[in-house]
């Protein structure tokens, strides 16, 4: 008989709730049910609700709210992320939030931080709790020897940021080193793909604090899963939506041996893959562009050495070993 899972917890990634009629992305090319994606949101934590034992805590990997809310003013944005927090909150178990390019399209930096949305728990024993400034990184440890690490892949980007501050700046610089196109949403002719301003990057300051971590784990025998809106790794994502500099996060990651999974959201169609190094990289599939009739989200079970995803809806199931 199978042991009973240490723990267990909730995923789902690209709510981009809006109260508008259905539209489409970027492109024109694919149907977002804007309006549909709280009722697909409330779902799915009636499902997680229902669970016995329940999720430990929720991972929401970003893109809550759509943009199409800041068309609308303020008010709109605010109304929106209200009802998404309000779905969420029916949960009795913690929310970790990753922050995307939606939330940013409607709010500054500075009031994602006032907002529910920032998610990072009290400090703990361990190594320092997040990076300086005002990066939104955090580790958490839900069980005896397995951490979690929350990046922020917008900390190094123009999106949130006061036009005339330096940190806007030099993003928006770098970008255009990248991207000469007039549209730098556009990757069109670029040898990297993934330099376009719907994406962002890492510091050297949270890369640094990231490696410290690890190594603390490492060093303690823990197994630790990493998360963030952007994904890291080629295999698990189409080109255009990798963060800025995936390759220095991947780098990171490979210089230790505590690392199992990397979790994200950012690409609709999802995408998995295990990388040379024995790392999973699990990209989940986006609500909004799901269908009325589905849903995407899941509950991953944590054994000491699996992870095990029961997936809803476009979600597949999965079997991930350490």
């Amino acid at each position: 008989m199978e042991p009973a899972p240490r723990f267990s917890f909730g995923v789902i990634a690209d709510v981009q709730y809006a109260d508008a009629e259905d539209g489409h992305d970027f492109w024109g090319c694919r149907r977002r049910y804007y309006r549909h994606s709280l009722r697909l949101l409330r779902a799915a934590v009636e499902a997680w609700a229902a669970e016995r034992p329940p999720p430990a805590f929720v991972l929401q990997l970003g893109d809550c709210i759509d943009g199409v809310n800041a068309r609308s003013g303020a008010a709109e944005a605010e109304a929106a992320l209200g009802r998404v927090l309000a779905a969420l909150g029916r949960l009795r178990v913690p929310v970790h939030h990753a922050w995307g390019n939606h939330e940013l399209y409607n709010f500054g930096r500075a009031r994602l931080a006032q907002s529910g949305l920032r998610s990072r728990p009290p400090p703990s024993a361990g190594p320092p709790a997040a990076p300086p400034g005002d990066c939104q990184a955090y580790h958490f440890c839900p069980a005896p020897r397995f951490r979690f690490v929350l990046l922020d892949g917008y900390e190094l980007s123009p999106l949130g940021r006061d036009a005339d501050s330096p940190r806007h700046r030099a993003a928006l610089r770098l970008l255009r080193e990248k991207n000469h196109n007039a549209d730098l949403n556009s990757p069109a002719g670029l040898e990297e793909p993934q330099f376009v301003e719907f994406n962002g990057g890492f510091s050297q300051a949270q890369l640094d604090w990231f490696n410290d971590v690890l190594k603390f784990s490492d060093d303690n025998q823990e197994k630790v899963v990493v998360m963030g809106h952007l994904p890291i790794h080629p295999d698990a994502s189409d080109e255009v939506c990798l963060a800025w500099n995936y390759r220095d996060a991947l780098s990171v990651i490979h210089s230790h041996q505590c690392v199992v999974c990397f979790l994200a959201g950012h690409l609709h169609d999802g995408g998995y893959c295990l990388d040379s190094h024995g790392v999973h990289h699990l990209t989940l599939e986006g609500v909004i562009e799901t269908p009325p009739e589905s849903n995407a989200f899941g509950t991953i079970y944590v054994y000491d050495d699996k992870m095990v995803l029961k997936g809803r809806g476009r979600i597949s199931d999965r079997v991930m070993c350490f």
